[in-house]
C-alpha cells in the first residue's frame, strides 16, 4: 500500500494443558508456551507497530505468591526489548534450575500455563505505555482478578461508559479498553458474588467457596451480559485470575480470529499461518471462531465454543483480505491474486491491448501478490488473441507472420523500488516534501521515452498523497507516454469505526473528488443540506439513523468521481497523462467471498452504530473539527 495507514492490532492466546514437566521431558524447556507465544507474536508483527505486551498467569498458586506477571513495551524495538526483558529473568540460573518446572513455578515470574499476548497498532490518542495492552483489573480475591487485551473499536463508547457509571463506578479514563475490562469485570464481579451467597448458604467454609467459585464460574453468561449493549468489531481475549480464558468475537465477525487444540496446547492468533508456523499445524488444524461466540477455556481444561451475543450476517472486513493479513495464508493469497487477475480485462481495454508498448509493474511490497493475478489473466487474454489472430490469418500465413504474432507478450519490469531506509528531519516543508518524495526508487532505461505506458498496481488507494508526491512524480521521471495506476481496491469512501485508523473524511480521495465535483458544478447547498441532515439523524435512536452520505455520492457516477480522483493526483506541473483505475465492489465480493465487509466503500455499515459514525465524521468535516467520530 502506498498510503500508510494503521489498522487491526493483533492478539495470541496459548492455553498449556498439561503440566510444565510433560513440556521440559518433551521438549527440554519449561518455557515452551513463553516461546511459542514469541512466535505467534512475531510472526503477526505487521498487525501492530506501536507496542506489545503479555502476561502469563500460573494455575493453583499457594497464597502469598505471585502468579500474574506482566510485561509491556513501546519501544522502537518493542519485540524485542520484550522478550529481551521477559528471558532475562531465567539467565542467572544453573542448568539444574532451569531444567526444575516446579523450581521455576514457584520462584520465577512467566512461568504460567495460560499465555496472553497482545500487538498494538494505535487508532486514535498517545503511544504511551499505559495504552499497551493487556490491561490488569486486579482484586485480593483469585477469582476476580481480570486480565484483557483486544483488537476493536467501538462506536457506542458514549453509552458503554455512561452505563458504568449507572453501575455506580467512577471510571478512571475513557477508553475502550479501559470500559470493556471494567464491563466485564463488573459482571465478572456479579457472578462471583452470586456463587459466594449460593455456596455460603449449603455451609461451605470461605476457603471451599474460593475453589468452587472458580471451578463453577459461569463464562458464557458473563460475557453475554458485558456484551449486549456493545457495538462495534471486536476480538477480545482475557484470562481471570484463577485460570479461566476466553476469547469472544463480534456478532457479524469483522474482526478475525482462528484457533486450535491438540492434546499439549490451545492457541488462538488473530492469523491463521502463525499458528500453522508455530506449532507446525496443517491447514485444517485451524478453525475460525465463529461470529458471536467465544472461545471459553476452563481452569480444568474443558474447553467449549459457546453463543454470546447473537449473530448478524456475516461481514468479516474485506481489508484482511486486500491489505491487513499476511499473504502466506492460502485463501489470503488466492483471493488477492483474483482481485488481480478481475481487473486485466479492463487494464487492458484502458491500453488498448498494446502489449508492445505497455509497462506492467507494481507498488511495493503489499500489491505484489494482485500483480501476479494481473498478469496470470493479462498472458491468458495475450495468448487467447494470439490464437485468434492465427485462426484469422491461417490461409495467408508466413513463417515470418506467425513468429511475429508469438512474439507478442506482455513486458513486466520492477519498476518501483522502495527505499525503506529514507528518514527525513528537514523541517521547512518545501524541503521534506523533496525528500519525502523519494522514498521510492525506480528502474531506469527499460521505457521508450515518451513512447511506453507504464501500469502499476498498487492494492488499494487511500489518501493519495503518497501516489501523487512520490510515486507517479518518480514514474515520471522515466519519461512515459502515459502512467495508469490501478488499486486492486474499490474507493475507499467512508469512514471506518471498527478498528482501521480512517476516520476523518478530508483524508480520503474519494471523498475530496466529490467535494470537488460539487463545488465544480455549483453544487455547494447540498453538502450544507447533508451537514443538517447528520445533525437531524444522529438526534434519532440508533436503530432509526441512516447514512446520509450516500445521497451525496448518488450524485456522481463511479466513473465520473474516478476521473476526479485522476485529476487530484495528478501533479500540477506533470505533462503527461494519468489515469486511476479502480476495483468494482462486485468484482471485489467475487474475490473475496468470505470477507464481504465493505462499509468504507459502499457506507453499507454492518452495526447500528456505524451509520452515527458517518454522519458525525461528516460533521466534523463540515465544522472543521478534528474530533474523533466515535
Amino acid at each position: 500500500m502506498s498510503d500508510s495507514i494503521k489498522h487491526e492490532c493483533g492478539l495470541a492466546l496459548i492455553r498449556l494443558l498439561k503440566p510444565l514437566e510433560y513440556y521440559q521431558e518433551k521438549y527440554g524447556t519449561s518455557l515452551y508456551g513463553l516461546n511459542k507465544l514469541q512466535i505467534l507474536l512475531q510472526k503477526q508483527r505487521n498487525r501492530g507497530q506501536d507496542g506489545a505486551g503479555l502476561v502469563t498467569i500460573k494455575l493453583d498458586p499457594p497464597p502469598g505468591h505471585r502468579y500474574i506477571s506482566r510485561k509491556r513495551s513501546n519501544s522502537s524495538q518493542y519485540l524485542k526489548d520484550l522478550f529481551e526483558d521477559v528471558y532475562s529473568r531465567f539467565d542467572d540460573l544453573t542448568p539444574e534450575q532451569q531444567a526444575d518446572p516446579a523450581w521455576l513455578k514457584h520462584n520465577r515470574p512467566f512461568t504460567g500455563e495460560v499465555l496472553l499476548g497482545h500487538l498494538r497498532y494505535g487508532t486514535h490518542g498517545t503511544n504511551s505505555i499505559e495504552t499497551v495492552h493487556p490491561f490488569l483489573r486486579q482484586n485480593n480475591w483469585i477469582t476476580r482478578n481480570l486480565v484483557l487485551a483486544g483488537n476493536f473499536n467501538m462506536t457506542n463508547m458514549k453509552e458503554l461508559f455512561e452505563e458504568l457509571i449507572s453501575f455506580g463506578q467512577h471510571p478512571k479514563e475513557k477508553s475502550d479498553t479501559i470500559t470493556i475490562l471494567e464491563k466485564i469485570g463488573h459482571f465478572q464481579d456479579e457472578e462471583v458474588k452470586r456463587l459466594f451467597n449460593w455456596f455460603k448458604a449449603d455451609g461451605y467454609s470461605n476457603e471451599e467457596i474460593t475453589r468452587l467459585i472458580g471451578e463453577n464460574l459461569d463464562v458464557q453468561r458473563i460475557l453475554q451480559r458485558a456484551a449486549r449493549k456493545i457495538d462495534g468489531g471486536y476480538v477480545m481475549a482475557g484470562i481471570m485470575g484463577h485460570g479461566d480464558a476466553f476469547v469472544m468475537r463480534d456478532p457479524a465477525g469483522i474482526r478475525p480470529a482462528f484457533f486450535m487444540q491438540n492434546d499439549e496446547v490451545i492457541a488462538v492468533a488473530s492469523e491463521r499461518p502463525a499458528l500453522m508456523t508455530a506449532f507446525k499445524a496443517s491447514y485444517s488444524d485451524i478453525h475460525e471462531l465463529e461470529r458471536g461466540h467465544a472461545l471459553i477455556i476452563k481452569k480444568s481444561g474443558r474447553v467449549s465454543v459457546d453463543l454470546c451475543k447473537d449473530q448478524l450476517p456475516r461481514k468479516a472486513c474485506s481489508f484482511e483480505s486486500i491489505y491487513f493479513s499476511r499473504g502466506n495464508d492460502k485463501k489470503i493469497y488466492k483471493e488477492r491474486k483474483k482481485l488481480g487477475s478481475l481487473i486485466a480485462p479492463r487494464v487492458l481495454e484502458e491500453v488498448d491491448f498494446d502489449f508492445g508498448n505497455t509497462v506492467f509493474s507494481f507498488i511495493p511490497n503489499t500489491a505484489e501478490t494482485a500483480f501476479i493475478g494481473l498478469m496470470d489473466e493479462v498472458h491468458a487474454i495475450c495468448n487467447q488473441r494470439k490464437q485468434d489472430a492465427l485462426k484469422q490469418g491461417i490461409a495467408e500465413l508466413t513463417t515470418e507472420k506467425i513468429d511475429q504474432i508469438m512474439a507478442t507478450k506482455p513486458r513486466i519490469e520492477k519498476l518501483a523500488v522502495k527505499d525503506a531506509k529514507m528518514r527525513t528531519f528537514i523541517a521547512d516543508d518545501s524541503s521534506r516534501n523533496e525528500m519525502v518524495s523519494m522514498v521510492y526508487d525506480v528502474t531506469y532505461g527499460i521505457i521508450n521515452n515518451y513512447k511506453d505506458t507504464i501500469v502499476v498496481i498498487d492494492d488499494s488507494i487511500v489518501r493519495g498523497t503518497t501516489l501523487r508526491d512520490s510515486i507517479i512524480s518518480i514514474l515520471n521521471t522515466l519519461k512515459p507516454k502515459r502512467i495508469v495506476v490501478v488499486s486492486s481496491a474499490p474507493q475507499i469512501r467512508y469512514p471506518d469505526c471498527y478498528g482501521i485508523d480512517m476516520s476523518k473524511m478530508k483524508s480520503f480521495v474519494a471523498f475530496n473528488a466529490l467535494i470537488a465535483l460539487l463545488e465544480q458544478d455549483g453544487k455547494e447547498a447540498l453538502i450544507e443540506e447533508t451537514y443538517h441532515r447528520c445533525i437531524e439523524a444522529n438526534k434519532k435512536p440508533l436503530e432509526q439513523i441512516t447514512n446520509e452520505l450516500q445521497p451525496l455520492y448518488a450524485e456522481y457516477t463511479y466513473d465520473q468521481v474516478t476521473d476526479k480522483i485522476s485529476e487530484l493526483l495528478t501533479p500540477k506541473d506533470l505533462d503527461v497523462e494519468v489515469t486511476i483505475m479502480y476495483q468494482t465492489i462486485s468484482d471485489l465480493h467475487e474475490a473475496c467471498p468470505d470477507n464481504t465487509g465493505d462499509w468504507y466503500f459502499s457506507g453499507n455499515y454492518p452495526t447500528l452504530g456505524g451509520n452515527r459514525v458517518v454522519n458525525r465524521a461528516f460533521i466534523n468535516y463540515f465544522e472543521k473539527s478534528e474530533a474523533r467520530a466515535y
